[in-house]
């Protein structure tokens, strides 16, 4: 283990959700309910973040499928460079303010900003962590 990291724990305790950007819910829906086997678990949009969204809840992970509703939002840019696809992966914390202490504001790409179901989110510094997606999760 680096020296940096002795005495400092981590609340990480789980993969939170995993997100996938689409270009059409509804039309992506019926796939996904085959696959996972089971209806669509919620139903939610977040107009703040220009997009629509599906929950599928998976033993103790969520799996999101989100439909960009404006082209000038993360995940709208996320569909547009990349296409349809994974999108995120966000790691469920108990305490974002812990974690920031533990990394640092370095770490950070966005402050704390309110998700679904009062769960509270933070982004990762993509360039932290490989170029990939990640958020950091606490819920209520």
């Amino acid at each position: 283990m680096p020296q940096s990291l002795r005495g400092r724990t981590s609340s990480m305790r789980s993969i939170h959700h995993v997100n996938f950007v689409v270009r059409n819910l509804e039309a992506s829906l019926p796939a996904w309910e085959e696959l996972l086997g089971q209806p669509v678990t919620s139903r939610d949009e977040l107009p703040a973040r220009g997009a629509k969204i599906a929950r599928f809840r998976l033993a103790n992970a969520w799996l999101v499928l989100i439909e960009p509703t404006r082209p000038d939002t993360p995940p709208g840019r996320h569909l547009a460079e990349h296409g349809e696809g994974f999108f995120l992966l966000s790691f469920g914390v108990d305490s974002l303010a812990d974690e920031a202490s533990r990394l640092g504001e370095d770490w950070f790409a966005t402050p704390v900003r309110s998700g679904l179901d009062g769960w509270r989110v933070r982004d990762l510094e993509p360039a932290r962590t490989a170029g990939a997606q990640c958020q950091l999760t606490e819920e209520p």
